[in-house]
């Protein structure tokens, strides 16, 4: 594996993101933005990354602020007060905008796992992509699920992240082996969504998000036996990019003959030679 510079950036509202580049040997003249799940550490994303910059992208994996590398210390995320709406408006935009101002005539493709593909409702720098790939990008709306999995769901929203948030003064989802743990108020946002069959627009008009600025290719990936993203709630997602071409595909891991790919698979070394190199094909088909 390739090993990445890292560094961190300033953003508008101040916040210091922890970035990572991968620079290929021999450029394609094309950037890749990885933007990560909840609470998942940009490293990771470094092996997808990795093989990806061998090949000849520029490829850029980052942080949100208060998670990994962008100040996620306990006393730092007590006093963050960042919500989810701005890891797109600020974090995800932010990076966009750095990758485009380093190589202005890259193309760029954003590549995003679970949350990373809501956030782009409220990236004012989407007009600077190219191409969006989302992998596993749903609505965490909870009654997108059937059966247990959505009575997970309904108890993370109303009990889990209501009770422990204020308790704890940010959402201390380490301690229960989920994720990195959340700003306060991101995990409350986020919360108010679940709860709402409209996710996201039950607090934002969909004229006021960038989902119908968005006029290009895209991806939108989904995968059978994913209990944090159901088919039905990455078709509600992928449905908000009104203007886009969107090529919408369910996998399912029989059918291709390899292992499961769940939530996180995709982005797991052992899809090198099967998925990484179908989004590598669609990529060259597109662009």
């Amino acid at each position: 594996m390739s090993n990445p510079k890292g560094f961190h950036i300033s953003t508008p509202l101040g916040h210091q993101l922890g970035i990572s580049v991968f620079y290929p040997k021999l450029s394609n003249h094309k950037s890749i933005v990885i933007s990560s799940a909840t609470g998942v550490l940009q490293q990771y994303y470094y092996q997808f990354a990795s093989y990806f910059s061998e090949i000849g992208y520029t490829v850029y994996t980052f942080d949100y602020s208060g998670i990994g590398k962008s100040d996620s210390s306990i006393k730092n995320l007590k006093q963050n007060k960042i919500n989810l709406a701005s890891w797109g408006e600020n974090d995800q935009a932010s990076i966009i905008d750095y990758a485009k101002t380093q190589y202005p005539s890259h193309e760029i493709i954003l590549i995003t796992h679970s949350i990373g593909g809501q956030i782009i409702a409220f990236n004012k720098n989407i007009n600077l992509v190219n191409a969006i790939i989302t992998v596993a990008s749903q609505s965490g709306y909870w009654k997108h699920w059937k059966g247990f999995e959505r009575f997970k769901m309904l108890i993370f929203w109303t009990v889990l992240i209501p009770i422990l948030t204020p308790l704890f003064g940010y959402f201390p989802a380490k301690k229960m082996h989920l994720f990195e743990n959340l700003p306060k108020r991101m995990a409350n946002q986020w919360r108010r969504w679940g709860i709402h069959k409209d996710y996201m627009l039950c607090e934002f008009n969909f004229e006021d998000l960038e989902f119908k600025n968005f006029n290009k290719n895209m991806l939108a990936l989904s995968f059978s036996k994913d209990e944090y993203a159901s088919k039905a709630a990455v078709d509600w997602l992928a449905n908000q990019f009104v203007n886009s071409k969107v090529d919408r595909r369910h996998i399912i891991s029989e059918e291709l003959s390899i292992p499961n790919i769940g939530h996180f698979g995709f982005f797991r070394e052992r899809f090198k030679d099967s998925l990484w190199k179908m989004t590598h094909s669609w990529i060259e088909d597109c662009l």
